[in-house]
């Protein structure tokens, strides 16, 4: 066996025997440590620190120091506590239990798209437990279609994809899929896709959360070209562990627009939907994300940054 394969192995085998703790540890308790997991990550090793403090001072800039710090730490107890959430979901969510978890909120909306004769694209991004959201939709009978990148390590990568597929999943590869979209959508299927990835210099530039922010292209035409509806879901916790609000915050149907959007057009309303989630529950954001990552030659950026503030003018006036 190669080196690699065996360093694999071995931390395959570490995180399947932390999986195996957490699940044999009560919720609550999960939920203490998480807490004490956070003050170590955000206060004293300070992970990723710059990072998350310099995408909150500009996500946020009228709040203090110190409610950034606060925020900061809550962002990483959300963290914490969402991969116990996704250890405990295969022994906690079943069919007939779920709605003691979980709260609908608008889903009538999706459950009428999935249902139509189209296909649709269900959008999420890096907030609340997305993770536990996909497991949920396959349980109650709403099968999607999702692009992942395969993770570096096979052994994990094969152990989250029979997570990611024990409720009904199917889990394309991100190199290659578009041949496997393109039959998903003439099958009038569901797509799920996170809308929030870094898709570099070439990508569509809109304003998120107040700094430019690229966006994959391909969502946008997904719905251009097929005609599908796009649905921006959302699962947030609104309390204790284990305990979210599955809603549809909008949708944007080609079919009801009396001109039809462009590419930059239907990525700044699924950004907006984003921002505006964000907004209510900041604490669940993935801010260690470095979202605003920003390859483009300094003469872009500056040009874009001077029409972002002529915009923000034109909008204040």
């Amino acid at each position: 066996m190669r080196p690699k394969l065996v360093v694999d192995y071995v931390v395959y085998l570490i995180v399947r025997l932390f999986i195996c703790t957490v699940q044999a540890t009560p919720l609550s308790v999960c939920a203490q440590v998480s807490k004490c997991l956070a003050w170590l990550a955000s206060d004293i090793l300070k992970i990723r620190g710059n990072l998350v403090h310099s995408n909150l001072k500009n996500a946020f800039p009228e709040i203090t120091v110190e409610d950034r710090k606060k925020l900061a730490r809550r962002s990483w107890y959300h963290l914490c506590l969402m991969v116990c959430e996704i250890a405990h979901a295969p022994r906690k969510l079943h069919d007939t239990n779920w709605h003691k978890h979980i709260q609908m909120k608008d889903i009538h909306i999706q459950i009428e798209q999935a249902l139509g004769r189209r296909p649709v694209v269900v959008l999420l991004g890096h907030f609340g437990n997305f993770e536990v959201m996909g497991y949920c939709t396959g349980m109650l009978g709403f099968p999607t279609y999702t692009v992942a990148r395969p993770l570096d390590n096979p052994f994990l990568h094969k152990y989250l994809e029979e997570f990611r597929s024990s409720t009904g999943q199917i889990i394309l590869p991100k190199q290659g899929s578009a041949p496997y979209i393109e039959e998903v959508l003439n099958q009038n299927g569901t797509l799920a896709l996170l809308c929030d990835q870094n898709a570099g210099a070439k990508g569509c530039w809109v304003e998120f959360l107040n700094r430019p922010a690229s966006y994959h292209k391909a969502i946008s035409v997904f719905s251009m070209t097929s005609g599908a509806p796009l649905v921006f879901l959302y699962m947030r916790r609104t309390g204790g562990p284990m305990q979210f609000e599955f809603g549809v915050e909008g949708i944007y149907d080609p079919a009801e627009c009396d001109e039809p959007k462009g590419v930059k057009e239907v990525t700044q309303w699924y950004n907006e939907m984003l921002e505006r989630v964000v907004r209510r529950d900041p604490d669940q954001y993935w801010w260690v994300h470095n979202r605003w990552k920003d390859d483009r030659p300094a003469k872009k950026r500056e040009k874009e940054k001077k029409r972002l503030e002529a915009a923000r003018v034109a909008a204040a006036a």
